[in-house]
């Protein structure tokens, strides 16, 4: 009895320790750097090339945030889109998100050159989507912290158009 109990008590031991790993794991993630304070629900991911596996795989557009932490327009913009619960809730559950702060080099992600910030969208089929513009003639890509309602309407058409292009 007593090695049985021995026993079961490591056994025990091993299941709770490596849950416990796995939770601090998950934990390690949570105050998320990748968020750069754009989202910490969100899950992000780290280059444009994983951006565009996740999209083709998990079927859903891939969007792309440029940004520089030095730019007020960017913090201006950032703190909106932190703050906008169906922006959030969209990016989390339909959308591989990216933050970057530096350029790819896909061109195609700076058909109107490279200014910041610049949130542009790119399907799942790896196009990237130029017909998906924020307000601005002169900055397609560009979004003010009042543009949030325009930009919801723009991750919506993101959506659709997956559906019924594919």
């Amino acid at each position: 009895i007593m090695l049985h109990s021995t026993l079961a008590l490591s056994l025990l031991l091993i299941a709770v320790s490596s849950n416990l790993a796995m939770a601090i794991k998950k934990e390690k993630r949570a105050p998320q750097t990748l968020s750069r304070g754009w989202g910490d629900d969100i899950t992000w991911v780290q280059t444009y090339e994983e951006g565009l596996y996740q999209a083709k795989k998990s079927n859903k557009p891939l969007m792309v945030i440029h940004h520089l932490e030095n730019c007020q327009y960017c913090q201006a913009l950032k703190k909106a889109f932190a703050e906008n619960e169906e922006i959030q809730e969209m990016a989390q559950n339909n959308f591989i998100m990216l933050n970057l702060m530096h350029e790819t080099t896909d061109k195609n992600l700076s058909p109107d050159g490279q200014y910041v910030p610049r949130i542009m969208f790119v399907d799942p089929s790896l196009t990237v989507r130029a017909d998906i513009t924020g307000r601005y003639s002169n900055r397609l890509y560009t979004y003010e912290p009042q543009d949030m309602p325009f930009l919801i309407e723009n991750m919506k058409k993101a959506l659709r158009l997956i559906q019924t292009e594919l």
